[in-house]
């Protein structure tokens, strides 16, 4: 019974949505002249949920990088996804939500609004976070 209240149908045409991918120049126009839309968004956001999937990102000077984790997923383990070394020398998740860098334009303002926010180790990521992992890892000395 649970499998099938989780169940969903999307409709989306296989021979359209390959036109789309193959004439990106041409796909706005293509889809207003036959008053249709792509549900390949839909089809690929659906599937996320449906598989318990979520992004969290990472934002650096010139890169910014989507990472992949189940819904649930604790700080250091979601830090582990980036690295092993993040996993196990977590220390903190600097958090802040996507939606409020929109809203506020800079990670400086985020700041200044409160939405800015440190997070510890028994932190499940959400869908959307922005983070900054903090964390320390030393060598075990031999003897």
């Amino acid at each position: 019974k649970q499998w099938y209240q989780r169940r969903v149908a999307i409709t989306a045409g296989g021979a359209l949505e390959q036109r789309l991918l193959d004439e990106p120049e041409n796909a706005k126009t293509f889809l207003e002249e036959n008053k249709t839309q792509s549900n390949l968004s839909k089809v690929i956001v659906t599937g996320f949920k449906a598989l318990g999937l979520q992004y969290f990102f990472t934002v650096g000077e010139d890169e910014v990088r989507a990472w992949t984790i189940q819904r649930h997923t604790k700080a250091p383990q979601a830090a582990g996804k980036i690295h092993g070394d993040m996993e196990r020398g977590f220390i903190k998740a600097e958090v802040y939500q996507y939606d409020d860098l929109v809203e506020h334009k800079t990670e400086g303002a985020v700041k200044a609004a409160g939405r800015y926010r440190m997070e510890g180790k028994n932190y499940e990521f959400l869908d959307g976070d922005i983070v900054h992992i903090k964390f320390n890892v030393t060598d075990v000395k031999k003897k």
